[in-house]
């Protein structure tokens, strides 16, 4: 069973798979085993680049830059643009597939959760992709919610809860997030 089997899995509504499940399972302790590796001891840029390019399963660009701590409790559905800068203390929750646009910035402690659940369905998750533009600032402390997208060029307040799509060249903040303001476009590219 490959990764995509898993991630297919996990947006078919009517799957309950035991041999998916244990894939999973194993892919799971793979991550917490490589999140250790890369929390518990310095790394150079380098190596640090190679650790995530393990954990995601892809090759990690070269100008990516992240400041651990850093957590995942999947990590094979996290995909990353060029320039890309994570601060220490992010914790994404990848299921549902984190897409981050190339120059996009995250501040100290954001979470990005991709799963939800349906008390009424004896709390049955439900996965929806966050997408994070190229060019996105967001603030320390927020939380981006599963299915969400944020525009490119947008900026996210620290310790907003983004609960529903913010458009490009926006200013977004507040529980919940709500438009604070465009972006002037002049000289973004």
């Amino acid at each position: 069973m490959t990764v995509e089997d898993i991630i297919a899995n996990y947006y078919d509504e009517t799957a309950d798979s035991e041999e998916c499940n244990a894939c999973a399972d194993r892919l799971y302790q793979e991550a917490l085993r490589i999140s250790m590796e890369l929390n518990n001891q310095y790394h150079t840029p380098d190596e640090i680049r190679e650790i995530m390019s393990r954990l995601t399963g892809q090759q990690i660009d070269p100008s990516f830059r992240l400041f651990p701590p850093f957590y995942t409790d999947f990590g094979k559905n996290i995909h990353m643009g060029k320039d890309v800068f994570i601060n220490s203390g992010c914790h994404f929750q990848d299921q549902g597939g984190i897409e981050i646009g190339d120059g996009a910035m995250l501040g100290h402690n954001v979470v990005l959760a991709t799963i939800n659940h349906d008390p009424a369905q004896n709390r049955k998750n439900h996965y929806a992709p966050i997408t994070i533009g190229a060019h996105v600032w967001i603030g320390s402390n927020a939380t981006i919610l599963s299915g969400v997208t944020i525009g490119e060029w947008s900026v996210v307040a620290a310790g907003a809860v983004v609960t529903k799509d913010v458009p490009p060249y926006t200013v977004a903040g507040g529980v919940p997030a709500k438009m604070i303001k465009k972006i002037d476009r002049g000289g973004a590219s």
